[in-house]
């Protein structure tokens, strides 16, 4: 569609990403003394701008190529679930599973995470799952600087489009990476923080993953949640 391809090169314009195809001529209509003018973009009548945007942006993670990690990736895992959720999770990076998926978190981790979400009232399907990295590191090694930077316009976009109550950042690299810090999790944990360059507020827990390489500290991640439920109700 016309007007996906519009927006799909905004995008591009705005990330700096050089995108070579064939001029064409202008669409026109006739303005004042026959003189023809730019016909402006809109979206299709009924269609919704910001469903145009979200279609945008997954198409260009999904043909991304800004960091070599699309050389190795099986596919771009975007996100999922409610683009008008009030809880915003974001985590590291896809790993095995989500890489053949494409979905984030389906694994044991993903299913752990289900639970959490579940003990605070909130179904899977209300919330927005994201990764600070949209394509999987080799042998699931942490991510590298410059590959978080070439994500990093694609996450900034889709928070501005879901405009969350609260976010969580679940483990140490999304943490980090996110608050722009190398203070340990342990020290980041039980605090109210602001995403960058947003006013929406930002808590840290453990990741799942590491949860269930350490059961024991599951009452500490329920306590984080049940501190994050605080904040995005205003009570911090």
């Amino acid at each position: 569609m016309i007007e996906d391809e519009a927006v799909r090169r905004r995008y591009l314009h705005a990330l700096g990403i050089t995108q070579w195809e064939r001029r064409s001529a202008l669409p026109v209509q006739g303005g004042a003394m026959g003189q023809p003018v730019p016909v402006a973009d809109a979206p299709l009548p009924g269609t919704d701008a910001d469903s145009l945007e979200w279609r945008a942006l997954e198409q260009t993670v999904r043909g991304c190529t800004r960091c070599p990690l699309h050389k190795t990736r099986t596919q771009a895992v975007f996100g999922v679930g409610n683009k008008n959720a009030e809880w915003l999770v974001i985590g590291e990076a896809p790993g095995a599973d989500e890489d053949r998926l494409g979905e984030p978190f389906v694994g044991r981790a993903g299913q752990l995470l289900t639970s959490m979400l579940k003990a605070l009232g909130l179904a899977r399907e209300q919330v927005y799952i994201a990764n600070i990295l949209k394509s999987r590191p080799p042998n699931n090694r942490d991510p590298l600087p410059e590959e978080v930077a070439a994500c990093e316009p694609y996450l900034k976009r889709q928070i501005e489009l879901i405009r969350p109550r609260i976010i969580l950042a679940v483990g140490r690299i999304a943490a980090q990476n996110l608050l722009k810090t190398d203070t340990r999790i342990g020290a980041l944990r039980g605090q109210r923080f602001t995403c960058p360059g947003t006013d929406i507020p930002v808590v840290v827990t453990y990741h799942p993953a590491y949860l269930l390489r350490s059961p024991l500290e599951k009452r500490k991640a329920w306590e984080d949640l049940k501190f994050a439920r605080r904040v995005m109700r205003g009570e911090v």
